[in-house]
């Protein structure tokens, strides 16, 4: 009796949850102005092919940053993050640390990485191409996000308005000067990335 009592209440509160949130599912519903990078919501995956075998992944946390949103002219938005590359982590913590070391990404002389958008083309209802430059590893080199609106709304627990994307790319890190173990160790690593922007507050 008591779980399914708990159960019940669960449910009465992810309802309440949502029908107390404005949910937009059209990107052209969604509020224009300036948001944050919602950090503990924003992710930044990636892999990379090994040795032909597998793929290897990793994550890449705390992102910070800012994006001007336009949604009646979404050529007129602009994002620059910042990403720590230091908080690289897999599931090897031999090989995190070694990811951070010099022979690699070197985040001791290189601890972040910033992408800051140069354009941005609406192809479809919810899909964005956003070009922008990526500095990494103390080079910068131009990359493409092929951008997904996943929703937008009020979010209950903290009653902030906020948006969400969902993009990936692949990156060349020899580009970029990580060319440790190439070609054996892949050359593209494919970024998949959760980002979460809450609207900043009219002062």
């Amino acid at each position: 009796m008591k779980t399914r009592f708990l159960k019940g209440a669960g449910a009465a509160f992810a309802l309440t949850l949502l029908s107390s949130t404005a949910y937009a599912a059209n990107p052209a519903d969604v509020q224009s102005g300036a948001y944050t990078v919602e950090t503990s919501h924003t992710q930044i995956g990636f892999s990379v092919l090994h040795f032909g075998f597998t793929y290897y992944s990793g994550q890449i946390s705390g992102v910070t940053g800012a994006l001007q949103l336009d949604t009646a002219h979404p050529e007129a938005s602009h994002l620059n993050v910042t990403i720590p590359v230091s908080s690289i982590s897999t599931t090897s913590t031999v090989l995190t640390s070694e990811l951070k070391n010099g022979e690699w990404f070197d985040v001791a002389k290189y601890p972040d990485a910033t992408f800051v958008s140069t354009q941005v083309r609406r192809t479809g209802t919810d899909e964005a191409l956003v070009t922008g430059n990526l500095t990494l590893h103390g080079v910068t080199h131009p990359e493409v996000l092929h951008v997904h609106f996943v929703g937008a709304g009020v979010n209950p627990m903290d009653k902030a308005y906020t948006v969400g994307f969902q993009a990936e790319a692949t990156i060349h890190r020899s580009d970029f000067g990580v060319k440790k173990y190439v070609p054996y160790v892949g050359d593209d690593v494919t970024l998949t990335i959760a980002g979460a922007f809450e609207k900043t507050a009219a002062k």
